[in-house]
């Protein structure tokens, strides 16, 4: 639609609340937004310069437009929430994520039970929650059987079969965990009267549990039951016990439900926390994609609503930051400037703003998906610092293995445009080297990798990383020689402990910027050659396919190497041990065998 075309249209748009919608050619909903005056939002996307790429996007699609008057901005607000969850137009804010969320659910059948689950069916039952995470869930079902005894049968307890006597009491009722309404010794009020426990204790109102059972410790009491008495006692005890460590306020605070936002470039962060009864009973982080640049609190707005559905919330006030719409009339927005709800507040904010933190760490550590572009940004990082003549999209990395004297064995990762090539990894059995060499080892590898890629006419890496010592990189250029490939791809040595970066022929390191982008890159890469080489050495140790360098001495067998190594840890310490000292663990005859074998200086002919 054009700004000519639009100009006719505008004219029809009343100065009134309401909303609007934005479809393309074919008919599909685009966006749809809320007003306080239509003609003049409306207006804004088309007669003036909009920064936002996304925004010039949704532009130059639209095709058609519709809007719906309300009598006031609150009535736009709870239209645009409704059609927002039910169409789902591409570029508004999704607000829903992936996640199922464990539900307790108190199971529509006679003397119900409580268990957890993940499936919301519609069958009747009660479902309380949902809550953020299965620990918590676990953490209140634990409290729940310790302090009120319900059945955890799946027998069908119809009140005929009870009649009938079809079922006895289990080891669950002798250890108090239930009173028994298989056998009809639990009625069915009293089990609804604990499972009202239950509900109170799951919404964190522990109070009037707590009162309850004082109340029952002190009839018990008064008819000398002071066993049972006592066991009360325990059960409040535990129970004031967890209500005082999630008491975050003042215990006498009403319920209310939490929200803040903060933002980058491309997310908004919305963490919400519902109190009850002066305790933070859930909390939750979601982010939501920048699409239009909407203002944060038209999103805190929509967010708010969206958890407040979620979570099944029904507080009658909303504690927030900044001026916020919200669906029911009767609930009351609260922006405080100190106390107990301004402390709960910044709560929200201080998580709010670990959760974006750890977002950014982990992107910085390429733990979480980057575009192409900042791949490749990172990669032009590294060039620049290690002053490649090419950009490093194809990345080799070598390591080798060995583990208490073993015959060693080597791997290869590679890095395609900053990313793990899993198929082009490549494990080694080191065939030509005799005994513990790191330095001989290394040169075969590297020999035979980019001896079969120059064979097989395929592309060599821009960057070749050595892990270990100068005397491995001067190795692997030794068989880069040999195949006349030198100058054909830059080789550089990882210093296992400083993580430097050393040249052939150079005194001294480079040593990266430690948080910059392109050394965390070498990290990952030098990390993911370790976790590689490492995983392969454990199968090769698991399938016996090496022997121990104990082994390689005549007359000593696998069982006389183990024993050694057990006691000794490892052939370097084996070889620096008497005769005596030997004969102690293996026997005289044995430890004058491998003695012998370390300590005879070799003939030459």
């Amino acid at each position: 639609m054009t700004r000519e075309q639009f100009s006719e249209i505008s004219k029809t748009i009343p100065n009134k609340p309401g909303c609007y919608k934005y479809y393309n050619q074919e008919g599909e909903l685009l966006y749809v937004g809320k007003a306080k005056d239509l003609r003049k939002r409306v207006s804004s996307y088309f007669n003036k310069t909009v920064d936002n790429a996304k925004t010039r996007r949704l532009v130059v699609l639209i095709h058609s437009l519709e809007f719906t008057v309300t009598d006031t901005e609150h009535d736009a607000f709870l239209l645009e929430n409704s059609l927002i969850k039910h169409f789902q137009p591409r570029f508004n804010i999704a607000l829903k994520d992936d996640k199922t969320y464990p539900y307790i659910v108190i199971k529509n059948e006679p003397f119900p039970r409580v268990f957890l689950t993940r499936r919301h069916i519609r069958d009747g039952s009660e479902y309380l929650g949902p809550f953020t995470g299965v620990l918590q869930v676990k953490e209140l079902l634990e409290m729940v059987k310790q302090n009120i005894p319900l059945r955890t049968c799946n027998l069908n307890l119809a009140e005929a079969n009870i009649k009938r006597g079809k079922y006895k009491v289990c080891l669950e009722y002798h250890l108090g965990n239930c009173k028994g309404p298989c056998e009809g010794w639990q009625t069915a009020d009293e089990y609804r009267e604990s499972l009202q426990q239950v509900r109170h204790i799951l919404r964190g109102n522990v109070g009037d549990v707590i009162r309850t059972m004082k109340e029952e410790m002190a009839a018990y009491a008064a008819n000398m039951q002071f066993e049972k008495a006592h066991i009360l006692k325990h059960k409040i005890e535990g129970l004031q016990n967890y209500n005082s460590k999630s008491v975050i306020v003042n215990p006498r605070m009403a319920n209310a439900d939490v929200a803040t936002i903060l933002s980058d470039e491309q997310n908004y962060y919305v963490n919400y926390m519902m109190v009850s009864m002066g305790s933070i009973v859930q909390a939750k982080t979601i982010v939501i994609e920048k699409v239009l640049d909407e203002p944060e609190e038209d999103v805190l707005s929509l967010a708010l609503e969206d958890m407040r559905t979620t979570f099944q919330s029904n507080a009658k006030e909303v504690i927030v930051p900044i001026e916020v719409q919200v669906a029911q009339p009767d609930v009351r927005v609260t922006i405080p400037k100190m106390g107990d709800k301004k402390k709960l507040l910044e709560l929200s904010e201080k998580n709010a703003a670990i959760f974006r933190e750890d977002i950014r760490k982990k992107k910085t550590l390429l733990l979480t998906g980057k575009t192409r572009e900042e791949y490749m940004a990172v990669l032009e990082e590294l060039q620049d610092a290690l002053q490649l003549p090419d950009l490093p999209t194809h990345i080799e990395c070598f390591d080798n293995s060995n583990f208490q004297g073993a015959y060693p064995v080597s791997a290869m990762v590679c890095f395609r445009d900053g990313q793990p090539a899993n198929k082009e990894y490549r494990h080694y059995h080191v065939k030509t080297v005799e005994g513990i060499n790191d330095f001989a080892s290394m040169s075969e590898v590297v020999y035979r990798r980019y001896k079969r890629l120059t064979d097989e006419q395929k592309s060599l890496p821009q960057l070749v990383i050595i892990d270990g010592g100068k005397g491995q990189l001067g190795a692997a250029l030794e068989s880069i020689e040999k195949l006349g490939l030198t100058g054909r791809m830059t080789i550089v040595g990882l210093a296992k402990r400083e993580e430097s970066i050393f040249f052939p022929g150079d005194s001294d390191p480079i040593q990266l910027p430690f948080d910059s982008p392109a050394h965390l890159l070498v990290r990952r890469i030098r990390d993911e050659v370790h976790r590689f080489g490492i995983t392969f050495h454990r199968q090769t140790r698991s399938k016996g396919t090496f022997k121990n360098e104990l082994e390689a001495i005549p007359g000593i067998g696998e069982k006389t190497a183990t024993e050694l190594l057990k006691e000794f840890r490892s052939v370097k310490n084996i070889k620096t041990l008497t005769e005596r000292e030997l004969t102690r663990v293996i026997g005289a005859s044995k430890a004058a065998v491998v003695w012998n074998y370390f300590n005879t200086p070799a003939t030459t002919d």
